[in-house]
């Protein structure tokens, strides 16, 4: 038998016990109020003028003693119904906590496996860190002597939803961020690239294949500071904000901000500018409209020329003109040393109108 139907079974004998305890206090009532009467008509029968008087009350306090033995022969038998049905609760609840366990240890089981595999693929991962790392700082080396912006960005739009999950309108916010982008005054510059049903290792691989100026990640976050990903089956996997600021580190030094449309991805925007300029995550949880309303504004003043400090601005701003009350939730993060207003993504005068 499955835990609910333990707890169903459970249920069951509480509820009968209840009823029970509830004949009982009528019968109860029922008894006392014979009783009563009883006694009644038995005082009735010590004042009675006349021998045939006093006779019929005592006949009469008789049938109230008798009424009242049948209504106490009633609630000993109820009595004993409720311990048989008390005995049968016990067992159900003692079934049901046995279940329980095995649940329990069984889920326990599967997080442990599950930890070891984690273990196993970021133990994989460490091992090409270093490498991975010396190029990073040749990279940035290069960029540090160049000072100057790509002539192209790329927005690399990494989207989960697993089946598992409350199903999101991720495809209405990747929409609206292209219609946004299509709008801007330098949208030549700005490509956008979508990646859908994301897996934990599609993230590299689509970083390596697209090279992003920005990496968005839309979908589930858990409260625990996790992104949601899928698995080979679309169901849910959880990935800590320890691979994902692991991950950033090892990845394409072109990068220069992370934006976590999540829910509960501050933690992992606050780490993750470790290894990039920017991030941006929600303090809580987030909803759907204000997600695809915040993101499609921010890619706007990106598309305009805006440093990432004017447009985070713009996005909070427009979710107050749309009288979305979750403008608190986002918020951005910079690495030490660095200005918002100063860090632009778009080089405007490079931007070609057809």
């Amino acid at each position: 038998m499955s835990i609910e139907s333990y707890q169903r079974e459970v249920q069951r004998h509480q509820e009968e016990i209840a009823r029970l305890q509830q004949e009982k206090s009528r019968e109860a009532a029922k008894a006392a109020e014979e009783t009563r009467r009883g006694n009644s008509a038995a005082e009735s029968a010590g004042r009675a003028s006349s021998p045939s008087t006093m006779q019929w009350r005592l006949r009469d306090a008789q049938r109230h003693q008798d009424a009242a033995a049948r209504h106490q022969q009633k609630v000993a038998d109820i009595e004993w119904r409720i311990a048989r049905e008390q005995g049968r609760l016990n067992d159900a609840q003692r079934r049901l906590v046995a279940a329980q366990d095995r649940e329990g240890r069984r889920r326990m089981q599967e997080q442990e496996l599950a930890t070891r595999e984690q273990e196993r693929r970021m133990k994989a991962i460490s091992g090409k860190l270093t490498h991975h790392d010396q190029l990073h700082k040749v990279a940035l080396s290069a960029l540090e002597k160049l000072q100057q912006l790509p002539e192209r960005i790329v927005v690399l739009f990494l989207a989960a939803n697993p089946l598992d999950q409350q199903q999101l309108r991720l495809d209405e916010e990747v929409r609206a961020i292209g219609e946004m982008i299509r709008k801007s005054e330098h949208r030549d510059v700005v490509r956008l690239e979508s990646r859908w049903a994301v897996r934990p290792l599609d993230v590299l691989q689509a970083i390596n294949e697209c090279q992003p100026r920005i990496v968005h990640f839309s979908g589930h976050g858990s409260n625990q500071g996790e992104i949601v990903f899928q698995d080979n089956t679309g169901q849910a996997k959880l990935v800590s904000k320890e691979a994902i600021v692991q991950t950033m580190a090892a990845a394409s030094g072109d990068i220069q901000l992370v934006f976590f449309n999540t829910c509960y991805s501050r933690g992992q925007a606050e780490a993750v500018v470790q290894h990039v300029a920017a991030a941006i995550g929600m303090n809580t949880s987030i909803g759907d409209e204000a997600a695809r309303v915040f993101a499609a504004q921010f890619y706007s003043a990106i598309g305009f020329g805006l440093s990432i400090g004017r447009a985070f601005k713009q996005a909070k701003a427009a979710l107050m003109l749309e009288s979305i009350p979750e403008e608190s939730s986002p918020e951005l993060f910079v690495t030490v040393g660095l200005n918002v207003d100063d860090l632009v993504l778009v080089q405007p005068e490079r931007g070609v109108r057809p």
